[in-house]
């Protein structure tokens, strides 16, 4: 396990994989009648606990084992987090569709107010996460979770100003109404700047590699360079919804446009 190509495809396959589950299971609630999602919420917090417990159990654990431990428990809290989002459970104040007109100020926060507690409970859970591993031998839980959290912020607010491409064949039913607070434009601001960071942040991986060969290194330099794929599919025309297609059948009735908010969600 201490192999770097092992590592970086552990990284690319629990991405892959675990979008794909959260997806097929949302869109399976979708179709199980009043009460479903709720119900799935609370089935899954397994994963939250072992997420949990599985954080603490890396702290100590310097070798390669303890990064992996790490890894995959930030990912276990951020799946369970984000399968109650998309279930529609945890999300915010204002779950409503944007009224036609509505710009500036006033549709930003109709857009924050969609998922106001969803994103106060991930900053809550990354100082969380900060707290628990200050002082600790082994931090990679802590910067996968970042790495996460600020890709996502990244994702979000590029989708609000707008992008070229928007896919909301994977939106499940709870958050219909997402869609009505993205925009549809040739390229916004802030764009060339997201793609720089998460760059520069690839590249700092990689020199971290290079100098000490750890495989936290190489687990968080894969999944960067993931989040960096996934903004560059907003503005490129890849078909990359066929990554998971193949696990979740399309609906009839769901149009063929293109957005990324599902399977940004890992």
């Amino acid at each position: 396990m201490a192999n770097p190509w092992i590592a970086a495809l552990s990284a690319l396959f629990v991405w892959w994989f675990s979008t794909g589950a959260l997806l097929f299971s949302v869109k399976r609630a979708d179709s199980g009648g009043p009460g479903a999602h709720r119900a799935l919420v609370l089935l899954a917090l397994p994963l939250l606990f072992i997420g949990v417990y599985g954080l603490f159990r890396s702290l100590s654990d310097g070798e390669s084992w303890g990064a992996y431990i790490g890894f995959l428990s930030a990912l276990a809290i951020w799946g369970w987090i984000e399968l109650a989002f998309l279930c529609g459970v945890i999300t915010g104040p204002a779950p409503q569709a944007c009224p036609p007109g509505c710009a500036g100020l006033e549709r930003f926060l109709r857009a924050f107010g969609t998922i106001a507690w969803h994103e106060m409970l991930l900053v809550a859970a990354l100082l969380g996460i900060a707290a628990a591993t200050q002082g600790a031998e082994n931090t990679t839980a802590l910067w996968t979770f970042a790495v996460m959290f600020f890709a996502r912020v990244s994702a979000k607010l590029n989708l609000f100003f707008g992008v070229p491409h928007i896919n909301t064949e994977f939106l499940p039913a709870p958050l219909a109404h997402l869609a009505s607070h993205f925009r549809r434009r040739a390229m916004n601001a802030l764009f060339p700047i997201s793609i720089t960071l998460l760059s520069m942040a690839t590249f700092c991986w990689l020199e971290r590699i290079y100098t000490t060969g750890g495989i936290e290194f190489v687990l968080l330099a894969a999944l960067t360079a993931l989040a960096l794929l996934e903004h560059w599919f907003m503005v490129l025309p890849l078909p990359d919804e066929k990554l998971w297609r193949w696990m979740i059948p399309a609906r009839k009735d769901t149009p063929k446009t293109m957005i990324r908010e599902e399977p940004h969600g890992f």
